[in-house]
């Protein structure tokens, strides 16, 4: 199922490149053409680029949705069903294949964030331990993002249930620090588990906004979300044929 995902890109090789070039727009345009968020002081780039990690982990959906929501409309999930494998394996394929076009992203905007000056201050270790917190929530709202399509059903559906995931990206820490903001939506801003994991990325690769302690919201909201959406996920597609 992963190869057959991986085979569409040399098909579709602009969705990919979209995918991939979409993330490095945003990174450039916040931090120079609308930069300089509320309440952030000293190098607002410093404090941008580890946000716009987390941000880009929690956008980007809609190709793996719309694939889903395709192979559901054209009768491809119909065949794979009088095939031998399990129900969640159309899915696994799926989310493997959009787990390695994120860190070929993760890469690409790494790269432009140190041509634009940005640096990770803390070592080896700290660096691959914020990678895998941004891999864990990219993760957990890909399984969000599967459920979802599998709501809606059809590819014409999925632009209006990707409006459901924005709210989670633009109400967090990601642009500006929720001190900055009326009290009761600071308060929204900092539980967000984008928000969560942001600033724990912040913390370990030594970058403006950083605090400790953190971590385990950031991990332990992602796996929360796993708990709850894997299951519903897999469940539903299995209940498709019946």
């Amino acid at each position: 199922m992963t190869r057959r995902e991986l085979a569409h890109w040399a098909r579709q090789p602009g969705q990919v490149l979209v995918g991939l070039v979409f993330p490095v727009m945003l990174l450039l345009m916040f931090g120079y053409l609308i930069g300089g968020g509320r309440g952030v002081t000293g190098d607002y780039v410093d404090y941008l680029v580890p946000g716009m990690f987390a941000l880009t982990m929690a956008f980007g959906l809609e190709g793996t949705m719309l694939n889903v929501t395709q192979d559901l409309t054209r009768g491809v999930i119909d065949r794979f069903r009088s095939l031998p494998m399990t129900n969640g394996a159309v899915l696994v394929g799926r989310s493997a294949a959009d787990m390695l076009q994120s860190a070929v992203g993760l890469a690409l905007m790494t790269g432009v964030a140190y041509a634009l000056g940005w640096r990770a201050h803390g070592g080896p270790g700290a660096f691959l331990g914020a990678v895998g917190l941004l891999l864990l929530l990219r993760f957990a709202m890909l399984w969000v993002g599967i459920h979802l399509a599998l709501i809606a059903g059809r590819p014409e559906m999925v632009q209006a249930v990707q409006i459901l995931i924005w709210p989670v990206g633009f109400l967090s820490n990601v642009l500006a620090t929720p001190d900055a903001m009326p009290d009761w939506l600071g308060t929204a801003v900092q539980w967000n588990p984008l928000s969560q994991t942001a600033t724990a990325v912040r913390d370990l690769l030594g970058s403006q906004g950083g605090e400790p302690g953190h971590l385990w919201a950031a991990v332990a909201w992602p796996l929360g979300l796993l708990a709850v959406f894997f299951p519903l996920a897999v469940g539903r597609f299995a209940r498709l044929g019946r």
